[in-house]
């Protein structure tokens, strides 16, 4: 796979959008170099960090393409990088084309690749539509999260270049589909597990429902608390 060129880079800072309610999904572009942490890239900041951030969600890629499905759904809205709340996009690379595990070279850091992003309600502030996490899961155009290998530093000028691949097997389009399209499938379950790639809450919460046969309430993170100022 030839390097990927970085079509954007941001960063953004947590700040109460609500009552209660903080987000860190209003990013700004940045056009300098960078220290990448192993908890985060320069002084990016989480709002919720039952659903981002920590040592597994350290960055979170969204690849450019998914924009224009968006603006044929939803032409209301002028879409456009960083509306997902991504640190990273590119054109490129998507989740049919990326695995669990996979470890790319960013400048002078390592990233690896942990899980996919699980849509939360914080698109709905961002959009001003209820339900746009649940569309946004539905459809498949998740993108996904790095956990860091190596610290160093990095900038939009250098490209992502794809240096090991442990789970040919497990693209992140698969992790997906077992995860949420097909989430009680035993095959695909178990393929979670074994990925030992795969970040330990994914894993862990494939082994439950494995043994227990139950999918677990989505609802805190689609929905939240109750959102104000939306479009039904």
């Amino acid at each position: 796979m030839k390097a990927i060129k970085v079509n954007g880079l941001f960063i953004g800072k947590a700040k109460e959008i609500g009552v209660g309610l903080v987000s860190a999904t209003d990013k700004q572009p940045i056009n300098h170099r960078l220290w990448l942490w192993p908890q985060g890239l320069g002084s990016d900041e989480q709002g919720d960090i039952r659903f981002h951030g920590g040592p597994e969600r350290v960055l979170h890629h969204y690849p450019a393409e998914h924009y224009a499905h968006w603006k044929r759904v939803l032409p209301q809205i002028d879409w456009k990088a960083p509306d997902f709340g991504e640190n990273l996009s590119t054109y490129g690379l998507l989740e049919n084309r990326v695995c669990i595990g996979d470890v790319f070279r960013w400048g002078d850091a390592l990233l690896q690749v942990s899980q996919p992003r699980s849509p939360c309600y914080r698109l709905s502030h961002r959009s001003g539509i209820a339900e746009m996490p649940q569309w946004a899961q539905e459809s498949g155009r998740f993108g996904w999260y790095y956990r860091v290998l190596k610290a160093g530093f990095v900038s939009p000028e250098n490209g992502l270049q794809l240096v090991q691949r442990n789970y040919p097997g497990l693209t992140v389009a698969q992790a997906i589909r077992s995860f949420y399209q097909a989430p009680l499938e035993r095959a695909g379950l178990q393929q979670l597990v074994s990925c030992h790639d795969l970040s330990v809450r994914w894993r862990d919460t494939a082994a439950r429902r494995l043994a227990t046969g139950r999918i677990e309430d989505w609802s805190a993170r689609l929905y939240g608390q109750a959102p104000e100022g939306l479009r039904a």
